[in-house]
Protein backbone atom coordinates (compact mmCIF):
# COMPACT_ATOMS: atom_id res chain seq x y z
CA UNK A 1 0.00 0.00 0.00
CA UNK A 2 1.05 3.38 -0.33
CA UNK A 3 1.23 4.96 2.76
CA UNK A 4 2.69 8.27 2.31
CA UNK A 5 0.45 10.92 4.24
CA UNK A 6 -1.82 12.97 2.78
CA UNK A 7 0.41 15.85 1.68
CA UNK A 8 2.54 13.51 -0.22
CA UNK A 9 5.24 14.67 1.86
CA UNK A 10 8.09 12.19 2.35
CA UNK A 11 9.60 13.61 5.21
CA UNK A 12 11.87 11.36 7.37
CA UNK A 13 10.63 9.85 10.69
CA UNK A 14 12.06 7.81 13.88
CA UNK A 15 11.77 4.27 14.30
CA UNK A 16 12.89 2.31 17.11
CA UNK A 17 12.57 -1.56 17.02
CA UNK A 18 13.73 -5.05 18.76
CA UNK A 19 13.90 -8.31 16.78
CA UNK A 20 13.65 -11.64 18.78
CA UNK A 21 14.52 -14.33 15.63
CA UNK A 22 15.23 -17.63 16.85
CA UNK A 23 17.30 -18.18 13.60
CA UNK A 24 19.66 -14.79 14.02
CA UNK A 25 20.91 -12.83 16.64
CA UNK A 26 18.97 -10.33 18.16
CA UNK A 27 19.64 -6.73 16.97
CA UNK A 28 18.44 -3.60 18.70
CA UNK A 29 18.27 -0.19 17.14
CA UNK A 30 17.40 2.91 19.57
CA UNK A 31 16.83 5.31 16.69
CA UNK A 32 17.28 5.29 13.06
CA UNK A 33 15.87 7.43 10.44
CA UNK A 34 13.18 6.26 7.17
CA UNK A 35 11.17 7.89 4.95
CA UNK A 36 7.36 7.40 6.21
CA UNK A 37 6.05 5.61 3.34
CA UNK A 38 9.05 3.15 3.74
CA UNK A 39 8.11 2.99 7.62
CA UNK A 40 4.44 2.68 6.58
CA UNK A 41 4.69 0.31 3.79
CA UNK A 42 7.40 -2.14 4.91
CA UNK A 43 7.58 -2.61 8.65
CA UNK A 44 5.24 -5.11 9.99
CA UNK A 45 4.32 -6.08 13.46
CA UNK A 46 2.91 -4.73 16.93
CA UNK A 47 3.20 -1.03 16.00
CA UNK A 48 2.32 1.99 18.26
CA UNK A 49 1.19 4.13 15.53
CA UNK A 50 -0.30 7.51 15.58
CA UNK A 51 -1.01 9.33 12.24
CA UNK A 52 -0.14 12.52 13.41
CA UNK A 53 3.26 12.38 14.63
CA UNK A 54 6.43 11.14 13.11
CA UNK A 55 7.37 8.31 15.16
CA UNK A 56 6.40 4.96 14.76
CA UNK A 57 7.47 2.16 17.41
CA UNK A 58 7.92 -1.47 16.78
CA UNK A 59 8.11 -3.36 19.82
CA UNK A 60 8.23 -7.22 17.63
CA UNK A 61 8.21 -8.33 14.36
CA UNK A 62 7.22 -11.80 13.64
CA UNK A 63 9.76 -14.20 12.29
CA UNK A 64 8.55 -13.86 9.09
CA UNK A 65 9.23 -10.39 8.41
CA UNK A 66 12.26 -10.20 10.21
CA UNK A 67 14.39 -9.39 7.42
CA UNK A 68 12.53 -6.27 6.22
CA UNK A 69 13.96 -4.03 9.30
CA UNK A 70 17.62 -4.68 8.96
CA UNK A 71 17.63 -4.52 5.11
CA UNK A 72 16.20 -0.66 4.98
CA UNK A 73 18.44 0.27 7.88
CA UNK A 74 21.24 -1.17 5.94
CA UNK A 75 21.66 -4.02 8.26
CA UNK A 76 22.49 -7.32 7.64
CA UNK A 77 20.29 -10.24 8.42
CA UNK A 78 21.55 -13.81 7.08
CA UNK A 79 17.61 -15.32 7.08
CA UNK A 80 16.13 -12.05 5.42
CA UNK A 81 14.35 -12.42 1.95
CA UNK A 82 15.41 -10.53 -0.98
CA UNK A 83 13.86 -6.95 -1.61
CA UNK A 84 12.81 -8.23 -4.87
CA UNK A 85 10.77 -11.07 -3.74
CA UNK A 86 7.12 -9.68 -5.36
CA UNK A 87 8.79 -8.98 -8.78
CA UNK A 88 10.51 -12.52 -8.93
CA UNK A 89 7.26 -14.31 -8.05
CA UNK A 90 5.59 -12.22 -10.32
CA UNK A 91 7.90 -13.64 -13.28
CA UNK A 92 7.99 -17.28 -12.34
CA UNK A 93 11.75 -17.16 -10.58
CA UNK A 94 11.90 -18.42 -6.79
CA UNK A 95 12.19 -16.14 -4.04
CA UNK A 96 15.39 -16.33 -2.51
CA UNK A 97 16.87 -16.80 1.19
CA UNK A 98 20.37 -14.94 1.84
CA UNK A 99 22.62 -17.83 3.70
CA UNK A 100 25.86 -15.92 3.56
CA UNK A 101 25.78 -12.51 3.07
CA UNK A 102 29.00 -10.14 1.92
CA UNK A 103 29.52 -7.93 4.90
CA UNK A 104 29.23 -4.69 3.72
CA UNK A 105 31.77 -2.88 6.08
CA UNK A 106 34.55 -4.85 5.08
CA UNK A 107 35.30 -7.18 2.66
CA UNK A 108 34.55 -10.50 3.86
CA UNK A 109 32.89 -12.34 1.33
CA UNK A 110 31.24 -15.55 1.20
CA UNK A 111 31.57 -17.90 -2.26
CA UNK A 112 31.60 -21.45 -3.74
CA UNK A 113 28.59 -22.86 -2.39
CA UNK A 114 28.06 -26.44 -1.19
CA UNK A 115 24.67 -28.31 0.02
CA UNK A 116 24.11 -31.55 1.09
CA UNK A 117 20.75 -33.24 2.96
CA UNK A 118 20.99 -35.71 5.94
CA UNK A 119 18.95 -38.57 5.46
CA UNK A 120 18.37 -38.47 9.28
CA UNK A 121 15.85 -35.71 9.70
CA UNK A 122 16.17 -33.92 6.64
CA UNK A 123 18.70 -31.37 7.58
CA UNK A 124 20.30 -29.20 5.29
CA UNK A 125 24.17 -28.32 5.67
CA UNK A 126 25.24 -25.44 3.38
CA UNK A 127 29.26 -25.25 3.17
CA UNK A 128 31.08 -22.23 1.66
CA UNK A 129 34.30 -20.37 1.80
CA UNK A 130 34.78 -17.57 3.77
CA UNK A 131 37.62 -15.15 2.42
CA UNK A 132 38.88 -11.96 2.97
CA UNK A 133 38.19 -10.76 -0.25
CA UNK A 134 36.30 -12.32 -2.95
CA UNK A 135 39.63 -13.13 -4.83
CA UNK A 136 40.51 -17.25 -4.23
CA UNK A 137 43.68 -16.38 -3.04
CA UNK A 138 42.36 -14.83 0.23
CA UNK A 139 40.28 -17.77 1.00
CA UNK A 140 40.33 -18.38 4.82
CA UNK A 141 37.99 -21.24 5.89
CA UNK A 142 35.05 -22.69 5.41
CA UNK A 143 31.69 -21.62 6.71
CA UNK A 144 28.48 -23.69 7.60
CA UNK A 145 24.86 -23.08 8.28
CA UNK A 146 22.41 -25.78 8.79
CA UNK A 147 18.86 -25.45 7.45
CA UNK A 148 15.53 -27.34 8.15
CA UNK A 149 13.11 -27.31 5.08
CA UNK A 150 9.45 -26.35 5.93
CA UNK A 151 6.43 -26.55 3.09
CA UNK A 152 8.81 -24.20 0.76
CA UNK A 153 11.02 -22.64 2.91
CA UNK A 154 14.18 -22.46 4.94
CA UNK A 155 14.57 -21.61 8.09
CA UNK A 156 18.79 -21.50 8.70
CA UNK A 157 20.45 -21.57 11.63
CA UNK A 158 23.18 -19.45 12.69
CA UNK A 159 26.56 -19.66 10.61
CA UNK A 160 29.79 -21.87 11.93
CA UNK A 161 32.71 -21.57 11.38
CA UNK A 162 34.82 -24.53 10.64
CA UNK A 163 38.41 -22.82 11.28
CA UNK A 164 40.37 -25.73 12.19
CA UNK A 165 39.28 -27.75 8.81
CA UNK A 166 42.51 -26.74 7.40
CA UNK A 167 46.43 -27.39 7.78
CA UNK A 168 48.75 -24.27 9.14
CA UNK A 169 49.66 -21.99 6.78
CA UNK A 170 46.86 -22.93 4.35
CA UNK A 171 43.38 -21.86 3.26
CA UNK A 172 40.59 -24.52 3.18
CA UNK A 173 38.82 -23.95 -0.72
CA UNK A 174 36.11 -25.93 -2.43
CA UNK A 175 33.70 -27.78 0.21
CA UNK A 176 32.51 -30.87 -0.97
CA UNK A 177 30.36 -33.53 1.32
CA UNK A 178 29.35 -37.00 1.27
CA UNK A 179 27.46 -39.01 3.57
CA UNK A 180 27.85 -42.53 4.25
CA UNK A 181 24.37 -44.07 5.09
CA UNK A 182 25.43 -47.52 6.39
CA UNK A 183 27.75 -45.82 8.93
CA UNK A 184 25.80 -42.81 9.59
CA UNK A 185 29.04 -40.60 8.83
CA UNK A 186 29.06 -36.86 6.80
CA UNK A 187 32.58 -36.80 4.79
CA UNK A 188 33.77 -33.20 4.25
CA UNK A 189 36.50 -33.01 1.42
CA UNK A 190 38.44 -30.02 1.07
CA UNK A 191 41.73 -28.79 -0.69
CA UNK A 192 44.60 -26.78 1.49
CA UNK A 193 46.77 -24.68 -0.42
CA UNK A 194 49.59 -22.53 1.03
CA UNK A 195 48.23 -18.68 2.02
CA UNK A 196 49.44 -16.66 -1.37
CA UNK A 197 50.04 -19.17 -3.56
CA UNK A 198 48.11 -19.08 -6.42
CA UNK A 199 46.63 -21.28 -8.94
CA UNK A 200 48.03 -19.70 -11.62
CA UNK A 201 51.42 -19.82 -10.26
CA UNK A 202 51.17 -23.33 -9.91
CA UNK A 203 50.01 -24.00 -13.90
CA UNK A 204 53.28 -21.67 -14.56
CA UNK A 205 55.58 -23.42 -12.51
CA UNK A 206 54.11 -27.33 -12.93
CA UNK A 207 54.26 -27.93 -9.36
CA UNK A 208 50.94 -28.59 -7.72
CA UNK A 209 50.86 -27.21 -4.32
CA UNK A 210 46.96 -28.53 -3.17
CA UNK A 211 46.42 -30.92 -0.47
CA UNK A 212 43.46 -33.63 -0.43
CA UNK A 213 41.96 -33.35 3.01
CA UNK A 214 38.96 -34.27 4.84
CA UNK A 215 37.33 -34.07 8.16
CA UNK A 216 34.42 -36.22 9.21
CA UNK A 217 31.27 -36.32 11.54
CA UNK A 218 29.22 -38.91 13.35
CA UNK A 219 26.42 -36.49 14.78
CA UNK A 220 25.42 -34.55 11.70
CA UNK A 221 28.19 -31.71 11.33
CA UNK A 222 27.82 -31.00 14.67
CA UNK A 223 31.15 -32.02 16.15
CA UNK A 224 33.99 -32.78 13.75
CA UNK A 225 37.75 -34.97 13.49
CA UNK A 226 40.76 -33.44 13.01
CA UNK A 227 41.77 -32.84 9.85
CA UNK A 228 43.10 -35.89 7.58
CA UNK A 229 45.75 -35.13 4.71
CA UNK A 230 44.95 -38.02 1.82
CA UNK A 231 47.80 -36.16 -0.55
CA UNK A 232 50.69 -39.00 0.18
CA UNK A 233 48.56 -41.78 0.68
CA UNK A 234 46.50 -41.25 -2.69
CA UNK A 235 47.46 -39.37 -4.87
CA UNK A 236 51.48 -39.99 -4.27
CA UNK A 237 53.68 -39.89 -6.63
CA UNK A 238 51.08 -39.07 -9.45
CA UNK A 239 50.96 -35.74 -7.77
CA UNK A 240 54.09 -35.06 -9.49
CA UNK A 241 52.56 -35.21 -12.92
CA UNK A 242 49.63 -32.60 -12.05
CA UNK A 243 50.61 -28.98 -11.88
CA UNK A 244 47.69 -28.69 -9.48
CA UNK A 245 44.11 -30.32 -8.52
CA UNK A 246 41.04 -29.59 -6.69
CA UNK A 247 37.30 -31.60 -5.78
CA UNK A 248 34.23 -30.71 -6.43
CA UNK A 249 33.39 -28.04 -5.94
CA UNK A 250 29.45 -28.94 -4.49
CA UNK A 251 28.68 -32.32 -3.61
CA UNK A 252 29.82 -36.17 -3.57
CA UNK A 253 27.10 -39.07 -3.72
CA UNK A 254 27.13 -42.57 -2.44
CA UNK A 255 26.22 -44.87 -5.51
CA UNK A 256 23.29 -47.83 -4.52
CA UNK A 257 26.17 -50.34 -4.28
CA UNK A 258 27.51 -48.38 -1.32
CA UNK A 259 30.67 -47.03 -3.15
CA UNK A 260 31.48 -43.55 -2.18
CA UNK A 261 32.70 -40.64 -5.30
CA UNK A 262 34.21 -37.22 -4.72
CA UNK A 263 34.19 -35.32 -8.13
CA UNK A 264 37.51 -33.87 -8.63
CA UNK A 265 39.73 -32.68 -11.87
CA UNK A 266 43.58 -32.32 -12.19
CA UNK A 267 45.97 -30.13 -14.56
CA UNK A 268 48.08 -32.63 -16.15
CA UNK A 269 51.58 -31.70 -17.32
CA UNK A 270 52.17 -33.00 -20.28
CA UNK A 271 53.78 -32.35 -23.80
CA UNK A 272 51.67 -29.09 -24.60
CA UNK A 273 52.99 -25.63 -23.84
CA UNK A 274 50.12 -25.54 -20.56
CA UNK A 275 48.54 -27.85 -18.42
CA UNK A 276 45.09 -29.28 -19.27
CA UNK A 277 42.64 -30.45 -16.64
CA UNK A 278 41.07 -33.80 -16.85
CA UNK A 279 37.64 -34.69 -14.60
CA UNK A 280 37.78 -37.84 -12.64
CA UNK A 281 36.77 -38.76 -9.20
CA UNK A 282 38.41 -40.31 -5.47
CA UNK A 283 35.93 -43.10 -4.63
CA UNK A 284 35.74 -45.60 -1.73
CA UNK A 285 34.50 -48.81 -1.77
CA UNK A 286 34.78 -49.73 2.02
CA UNK A 287 32.50 -46.75 3.51
CA UNK A 288 35.34 -44.09 3.50
CA UNK A 289 37.86 -46.64 5.09
CA UNK A 290 40.14 -46.31 2.11
CA UNK A 291 40.28 -43.88 -0.78
CA UNK A 292 41.38 -44.50 -4.50
CA UNK A 293 41.58 -42.56 -8.19
CA UNK A 294 39.74 -43.11 -10.42
CA UNK A 295 40.32 -42.84 -14.16
CA UNK A 296 39.77 -39.59 -16.31
CA UNK A 297 37.42 -37.85 -18.34
CA UNK A 298 39.03 -37.75 -21.92
CA UNK A 299 38.33 -33.96 -22.65
CA UNK A 300 39.20 -30.86 -21.39
CA UNK A 301 37.39 -30.99 -18.65
CA UNK A 302 37.48 -28.91 -15.39
CA UNK A 303 35.16 -28.15 -12.26
CA UNK A 304 32.77 -30.93 -12.25
CA UNK A 305 29.70 -33.09 -10.49
CA UNK A 306 28.86 -36.62 -10.46
CA UNK A 307 25.17 -38.25 -10.53
CA UNK A 308 24.44 -41.88 -10.69
CA UNK A 309 21.47 -42.71 -13.20
CA UNK A 310 19.92 -45.66 -12.86
CA UNK A 311 18.77 -47.68 -15.98
CA UNK A 312 16.05 -50.13 -16.40
CA UNK A 313 17.84 -53.34 -15.33
CA UNK A 314 19.31 -51.66 -12.08
CA UNK A 315 21.74 -50.91 -12.88
CA UNK A 316 24.12 -48.06 -12.05
CA UNK A 317 26.01 -45.57 -14.34
CA UNK A 318 27.98 -42.74 -13.35
CA UNK A 319 27.55 -39.68 -15.09
CA UNK A 320 29.82 -36.41 -14.99
CA UNK A 321 28.98 -32.89 -15.83
CA UNK A 322 32.50 -30.70 -16.24
CA UNK A 323 33.04 -27.32 -17.05
CA UNK A 324 34.53 -26.72 -20.29
CA UNK A 325 36.19 -23.52 -22.19
CA UNK A 326 34.41 -24.27 -25.89
CA UNK A 327 31.06 -22.34 -24.93
CA UNK A 328 29.47 -25.97 -23.79
CA UNK A 329 29.49 -28.04 -20.93
CA UNK A 330 31.34 -31.78 -20.66
CA UNK A 331 29.32 -34.72 -20.37
CA UNK A 332 30.44 -38.16 -19.90
CA UNK A 333 29.29 -41.82 -18.97
CA UNK A 334 30.57 -44.71 -17.34
CA UNK A 335 29.45 -47.62 -15.25
CA UNK A 336 29.22 -47.36 -11.31
CA UNK A 337 30.99 -50.88 -10.99
CA UNK A 338 34.23 -49.32 -12.97
CA UNK A 339 36.36 -45.95 -11.94
CA UNK A 340 36.41 -44.59 -15.87
CA UNK A 341 33.93 -43.44 -18.46
CA UNK A 342 33.32 -45.13 -21.46
CA UNK A 343 32.55 -41.74 -23.56
CA UNK A 344 32.68 -37.89 -23.00
CA UNK A 345 30.87 -35.55 -25.62
CA UNK A 346 30.03 -31.47 -25.71
CA UNK A 347 26.73 -30.95 -23.88
CA UNK A 348 25.92 -28.60 -27.20
CA UNK A 349 22.63 -27.37 -25.11
CA UNK A 350 24.48 -26.36 -21.68
CA UNK A 351 26.13 -23.04 -22.34
CA UNK A 352 29.65 -21.82 -21.04
CA UNK A 353 30.17 -18.63 -20.41
CA UNK A 354 33.94 -17.41 -21.63
CA UNK A 355 36.11 -18.90 -19.15
CA UNK A 356 33.28 -21.61 -18.07
CA UNK A 357 31.24 -21.23 -14.94
CA UNK A 358 30.86 -24.67 -12.32
CA UNK A 359 27.71 -25.68 -12.44
CA UNK A 360 25.84 -28.08 -10.28
CA UNK A 361 23.73 -31.61 -11.64
CA UNK A 362 21.37 -33.68 -8.89
CA UNK A 363 19.76 -37.41 -9.91
CA UNK A 364 16.27 -38.19 -8.51
CA UNK A 365 13.82 -40.89 -9.35
CA UNK A 366 11.71 -40.46 -12.42
CA UNK A 367 8.01 -40.01 -11.37
CA UNK A 368 5.75 -43.10 -11.20
CA UNK A 369 2.80 -41.66 -13.75
CA UNK A 370 5.47 -41.17 -16.58
CA UNK A 371 7.64 -44.39 -16.06
CA UNK A 372 4.07 -46.14 -15.90
CA UNK A 373 3.28 -44.03 -19.80
CA UNK A 374 6.99 -45.18 -20.90
CA UNK A 375 7.33 -48.46 -20.16
CA UNK A 376 9.93 -48.37 -22.50
CA UNK A 377 11.79 -46.12 -20.79
CA UNK A 378 15.89 -46.71 -20.30
CA UNK A 379 16.77 -44.63 -17.18
CA UNK A 380 15.01 -44.57 -14.16
CA UNK A 381 16.75 -41.45 -13.08
CA UNK A 382 15.77 -37.77 -14.24
CA UNK A 383 18.46 -35.10 -14.05
CA UNK A 384 18.53 -31.44 -13.18
CA UNK A 385 21.24 -29.50 -13.82
CA UNK A 386 22.26 -25.68 -12.98
CA UNK A 387 24.19 -22.94 -14.54
CA UNK A 388 24.35 -19.98 -15.53
CA UNK A 389 22.34 -19.33 -18.67
CA UNK A 390 23.74 -16.20 -20.43
CA UNK A 391 26.09 -16.84 -23.04
CA UNK A 392 28.16 -13.89 -21.85
CA UNK A 393 28.75 -13.90 -18.87
CA UNK A 394 27.70 -14.91 -15.45
CA UNK A 395 24.08 -13.97 -15.08
CA UNK A 396 20.51 -15.42 -15.38
CA UNK A 397 21.01 -18.44 -13.10
CA UNK A 398 18.62 -21.33 -14.71
CA UNK A 399 17.61 -25.16 -14.00
CA UNK A 400 17.75 -27.57 -17.26
CA UNK A 401 15.80 -31.10 -16.89
CA UNK A 402 17.14 -34.29 -18.59
CA UNK A 403 14.87 -36.89 -19.17
CA UNK A 404 16.71 -39.93 -20.85
CA UNK A 405 20.77 -39.07 -19.01
CA UNK A 406 21.31 -42.65 -21.21
CA UNK A 407 20.63 -41.23 -24.10
CA UNK A 408 23.34 -38.61 -24.92
CA UNK A 409 22.76 -35.32 -24.60
CA UNK A 410 18.58 -34.62 -24.03
CA UNK A 411 18.62 -31.41 -21.73
CA UNK A 412 15.57 -29.06 -22.06
CA UNK A 413 15.17 -25.73 -22.22
CA UNK A 414 16.23 -23.75 -18.94
CA UNK A 415 13.66 -22.49 -16.58
CA UNK A 416 15.48 -19.24 -15.00
CA UNK A 417 15.31 -18.99 -11.16
CA UNK A 418 17.30 -16.27 -10.45
CA UNK A 419 17.70 -13.17 -13.24
CA UNK A 420 20.41 -11.22 -12.33
CA UNK A 421 24.19 -11.95 -11.76
CA UNK A 422 24.90 -15.40 -11.00
CA UNK A 423 27.47 -17.77 -10.30
CA UNK A 424 28.33 -21.59 -8.61
CA UNK A 425 25.44 -23.30 -7.12
CA UNK A 426 24.32 -26.67 -5.86
CA UNK A 427 21.39 -28.45 -6.02
CA UNK A 428 20.25 -30.80 -3.58
CA UNK A 429 16.36 -32.70 -3.71
CA UNK A 430 14.21 -33.70 -0.78
CA UNK A 431 12.15 -36.70 -1.82
CA UNK A 432 10.16 -37.17 0.41
CA UNK A 433 9.05 -33.46 0.30
CA UNK A 434 9.77 -33.77 -3.05
CA UNK A 435 11.19 -30.40 -3.73
CA UNK A 436 14.46 -29.28 -4.43
CA UNK A 437 16.46 -26.77 -2.77
CA UNK A 438 19.37 -24.69 -5.10
CA UNK A 439 21.83 -22.94 -2.85
CA UNK A 440 23.46 -20.25 -5.20
CA UNK A 441 25.76 -17.24 -5.89
CA UNK A 442 23.92 -14.27 -6.52
CA UNK A 443 23.24 -10.51 -6.14
CA UNK A 444 22.63 -7.18 -7.53
CA UNK A 445 25.65 -5.93 -9.11
CA UNK A 446 27.47 -8.81 -8.70
CA UNK A 447 27.39 -12.39 -8.30
CA UNK A 448 29.86 -12.88 -5.22
CA UNK A 449 27.37 -10.05 -2.87
CA UNK A 450 25.85 -13.56 -1.43
CA UNK A 451 24.73 -16.65 -1.34
CA UNK A 452 21.24 -17.23 -1.18
CA UNK A 453 18.49 -20.69 -1.03
CA UNK A 454 15.77 -21.06 -3.68
CA UNK A 455 12.69 -23.82 -3.22
CA UNK A 456 10.83 -25.61 -6.01
CA UNK A 457 9.57 -28.41 -7.33
CA UNK A 458 9.25 -30.80 -9.81
CA UNK A 459 6.17 -29.44 -10.77
CA UNK A 460 7.12 -26.09 -10.94
CA UNK A 461 10.13 -26.95 -13.30
CA UNK A 462 7.71 -28.83 -15.36
CA UNK A 463 4.72 -26.03 -15.73
CA UNK A 464 7.73 -23.29 -16.15
CA UNK A 465 8.90 -25.42 -19.30
CA UNK A 466 5.24 -26.27 -20.35
CA UNK A 467 5.87 -30.16 -19.91
CA UNK A 468 3.52 -31.21 -17.02
CA UNK A 469 1.50 -33.05 -19.37
CA UNK A 470 4.58 -35.41 -19.97
CA UNK A 471 4.18 -36.89 -16.70
CA UNK A 472 0.34 -37.06 -16.43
Amino acid sequence: MNSQDQSGSDREISISYQINCPNCEKLQTPSEKLPRHLCRSQVYGDEDKDKDKDEVKVQSLPTADICTAPRLLGRTCLNRRTMSDAASSATGERVRTTVFQQERNTSITYRIPSLLRLPEGGTLLAFAEKRATARDTDALWLAMRRGQVSNDSIQWSPMEELQDATLKCHRAMNPCPVYEKDSRTLFLFFICVPKGVTEGEQLQKGKNAAKLCYIKSADGGRSWSSVTDLTDSVIGEKVKAWATFAVGPGHGIQTASGKLIIPAYAYHIGSSVQPHPHAFYFYSSDSGETWHIGDTVDMWSCECVMAEVVDQEKKGHVYCNARNQSGHRVEALGHSHDTGFSKSALALKLVEQNGGCQGTVIGFPAPKSYLEKHSNADSLTWLLFSHPTDEGSRRNLGVYLNKRPLQGSNWEEPWIINRGPSGYSDLVYCEDKELFVCLMECGEKSEVEQIASVCFSLSDVLEATGKKAETQ
